[in-house]
């Protein structure tokens, strides 16, 4: 599942092409694309269809771009999706569930195979009353401090490794980049989130930022499967740079103990050993 960095460059693309744009025609193809809407494509159509994009901004893994009625698109990758910005007498790619033209003559497509994402149009008081509005401060942009994580996580016994995906604690992280940060922290993912010091969380929220950055700057990470790709078509570079994500039985970079690999609330999570021990 693309993350906060692959979301990030996302965003960016988008900005670029979008901001101060015209949505001339809007063409919304699959119901589920539109499922965050009552009236499913058709109102994600009408409500767009017309209205200025603003800027596209950004919080956790979603997209959101204010539009000149006061009204928000908001999207998300889901599992599979990306956007692309192109020439609208392109060949459409399979799994084309959104597409939107621009008043430059430049259409920006959503492409999503497994359909677990979305493109959604809200007013303010619709955004109120959907998850959009319990996300936890951004990871990158607006990570918490020392005292605030330590406040959040103050008698948690879930393991933290979940406690970092949980987008209400913090929004952005997922699979890849929480095991990246809690292996260069040195915190075991299946510790209980309330009995990691305020030492470590210092060291997690250094992690955090160094990971994020990483990725951001290496185009985000493209898996074997390029289930993300970056806009222009691009796979990013950044899976070269993962320290523990798919490395399970590989030698750990730092000291050599083969990675290991754990199943946490359903999620795969990868750590050494010995740089992350159980018990510290």
């Amino acid at each position: 599942m693309p993350e906060l960095p692959e979301v990030e460059i996302t965003r960016r693309h988008l900005h670029e092409a979008m901001a101060g744009r015209v949505l001339t025609r809007v063409r919304t193809s699959h119901p589920r694309t539109a499922r965050h809407n009552p009236g499913g494509p058709a109102e994600v159509d009408s409500r767009l269809g017309g209205r200025k994009v603003i800027e596209v901004a950004r919080k956790g893994k979603f997209l959101a771009a204010p539009l000149d009625d006061g009204q928000i698109l908001i999207a998300h990758l889901g599992m599979s999706g990306r956007f692309t910005v192109g020439d609208p007498d392109e060949d459409e790619p399979a799994h084309t569930h959104f597409r939107t033209r621009l008043d430059d003559n430049r259409e920006v497509r959503f492409i999503d195979p497994r359909t677990f994402g979305f493109v959604a149009v809200f007013t303010d008081d619709e955004i109120a009353g959907s998850g959009f509005s319990r996300l936890g401060p951004d990871a990158w942009e607006a990570t918490p401090d020392v005292d605030d994580l330590a406040k959040t996580l103050a008698r948690r016994t879930a393991p933290i490794k979940a406690l970092l995906l949980d987008q209400v604690v913090v929004s952005g992280l997922g699979n890849i980049y929480a095991d990246e940060a809690l292996h260069i922290a040195g915190i075991h993912p299946l510790r209980p989130g309330g009995e990691v010091s305020r030492e470590e969380l210092g060291r997690l929220r250094a992690a955090i930022e160094r990971v994020l950055v990483t990725a951001i700057d290496n185009g985000g990470t493209s898996l074997d499967d390029l289930a993300y790709l970056l806009p222009d078509g691009r796979a990013g570079e950044n899976v070269e740079r993962l320290l523990v994500y798919g490395r399970d039985e590989l030698p750990c970079l730092n000291c050599g103990t083969p990675i290991e690999r754990v199943v946490i609330r359903a999620r795969s999570s990868h750590f050494c050993p010995n740089c992350q021990p159980a018990h510290p």
